[in-house]
């Protein structure tokens, strides 16, 4: 049971006697107290230390990261389109409102720590019957006209703490819901990273396609002629068509992909497709991050907006046990009514004229088909299940920051054996056309050689987008710095003090 110490005297003159009374005997909140889940204790993401073997970017530990983390691609282009994104998006709007809606609903629980008070004004002419009864009135008149002034006041005290419990699951709910709005802003940043960084490699892509499509159709215009002169078969001819058909069929699903990511751009950034934009940057105008900052392990629960979700979601079913245990104890309400009646306006508040009422009631369940019992056993059960769902989206956080690095790692060795390999087909391709000059060869050879460096490139392009989509990945698998970011202020909700509501602490 949680105890509530008071701090100050109260003033009694701020309100009246009995609901000060009745303020202080909400001294304790029934139900388990929340504590938060421990950081769990590990020495890093991986079984070794993460090194990128190529050089070309360095983990750099314990560093913090920037609100702004895309700004690391040195992208004005990538910069513009996140920007507009985050003015835009109809998610992130969204997430806006549902976090406003969240933190209202707070305000209006907290509410119920004061008394409310209604004011009743009734007046009234009425007429009585003269035949079977005599008239109301001492006159005989039958008429006659009643005024009423009435203000009521009501109040339950919180006694057990239900409704602190009540205030404090809709402010662990209202939490998760912003950090909601952190992951939907981490989300929308990252998905548009990726779709520019694929937007851009698949343009370098369909580029390099083009070239080995056009490349394939000389290499089959060279052996039809040699096919005329008798220097080839037939078989080296058909061979040269499946090829170059092979090539040609891997153009369109890459526009389509392209076309795709483009109109996925557009919704990202508020826009329809239709609005799509057709100058989008290339692979060049995006740079590899060379310092890449990895937060300590024990730093990442509080990074990550999902776990911090998932802990709020945890207190809110922590607190959900306090509102099932205090539904089984005693209610108290209390209520005052106060006024004057009067048959003429003008003797409304003359003396004699008023009445009052001051009355309480105490309600306790005593049968109710076990159904308090099995609500309080299922709350119960909810916040085990929210510890097992904390437990495993902490875990799902550490696994995406050690796939992260280990992919980054992975991508360095692929992206160096690739500029190798780019680097190995483009000097031979020089050296063919020299022979090709000197007579050493046919020019065969060099559409041979030259498809092969297309190749190459083609390879070189596909590992060069992914290392640049896996370091975005990484920046969003650490949480995206959103700690540090000023683009949007979004404040914690914290629960009011009910004293402190009233002015009298």
């Amino acid at each position: 049971m949680k105890m509530y110490p008071m701090r100050a005297p109260i003033a009694v003159s701020k309100l009246p006697l009995a609901v000060a009374s009745c303020l202080l005997l909400s001294a304790c909140a029934v139900g388990p107290d929340y504590k938060r889940p421990p950081a769990p204790v590990v020495s890093g993401y991986l079984p070794h230390t993460p090194a990128v073997p190529d050089g070309a970017q360095a983990f750099v530990h314990a560093q913090d990261i920037p609100g702004q983390w895309w700004t690391l691609f040195h992208s004005a282009p990538l910069n513009a389109l996140v920007t507009q994104a985050l003015t835009a998006n109809p998610d992130l709007a969204a997430a806006q409102a549902s976090l406003r809606a969240a933190r209202e609903a707070v305000y209006a629980q907290e509410g119920f720590y004061l008394p409310s008070v209604s004011a009743l004004a009734s007046p009234s002419r009425t007429k009585t019957a003269t035949r079977s009864v005599s008239p109301a009135s001492g006159t005989g008149n039958p008429y006659f006209s009643l005024f009423t002034g009435q203000v009521s006041v009501a109040y339950t005290p919180d006694v057990f703490g239900a409704n602190r419990r009540q205030v404090e699951n809709l402010v662990a709910a209202a939490q998760a819901q912003r950090f909601q709005l952190e992951a939907t802003y981490l989300t929308l940043t990252s998905n548009l990273v990726t779709a520019a960084i694929n937007a851009a490699a698949l343009r370098a892509q369909i580029d390099a396609t083009t070239k080995i499509i056009a490349a394939e159709m000389d290499l089959l215009e060279v052996l039809n002629q040699q096919f005329a002169n008798g220097q080839v078969s037939q078989v080296d001819v058909l061979a040269q068509k499946a090829a170059l058909a092979q090539a040609q069929a891997t153009l369109p699903p890459l526009q389509k992909s392209f076309d795709q990511q483009r109109d996925a751009l557009a919704v990202l950034v508020g826009e329809t497709p239709d609005k799509a934009s057709n100058t989008l940057f290339g692979l060049d105008d995006i740079t590899l991050p060379k310092q890449l900052p990895v937060s300590v392990p024990a730093a990442l629960v509080d990074q990550r907006p999902d776990i911090r979700q998932a802990e709020e979601n945890l207190h809110a079913a922590s607190a959900a046990v306090g509102i099932a245990v205090a539904a089984r104890l005693p209610v108290l309400n209390l209520t005052a009514a106060g006024g004057t009646q009067a048959n003429f306006f003008r003797d409304l508040f003359s003396p004699g004229n008023g009445f009052w009422t001051l009355a309480a009631t105490m309600t306790e369940p005593v049968f109710d088909g076990g159904t308090l019992l099995h609500r309080e056993r299922g709350a119960r059960a909810a916040l085990d299940q929210a510890k097992a769902q904390y437990r495993s989206t902490t875990l799902s956080a550490f696994q995406n920051v050690a796939d992260s690095l280990a992919a980054l790692q992975a991508d360095a060795s692929a992206v160096q054996a690739a500029w190798v390999s780019a680097h190995a087909a483009a000097e031979s391709l020089k050296l063919v056309q020299l022979q090709v000059e000197t007579g050493q060869v046919a020019y065969l050879a060099v559409l041979n050689a030259e498809q092969t460096a297309l190749q190459a490139e083609l390879t070189l392009v596909q590992a060069r987008a992914l290392r640049l989509a896996d370091t975005a990945a990484l920046f969003q698998a650490l949480g995206g710095g959103w700690w540090n970011r000023k683009d949007v202020q979004v404040e914690d909700v914290t629960g009011d003090d009910p004293l402190a509501l009233l002015g009298i602490r």
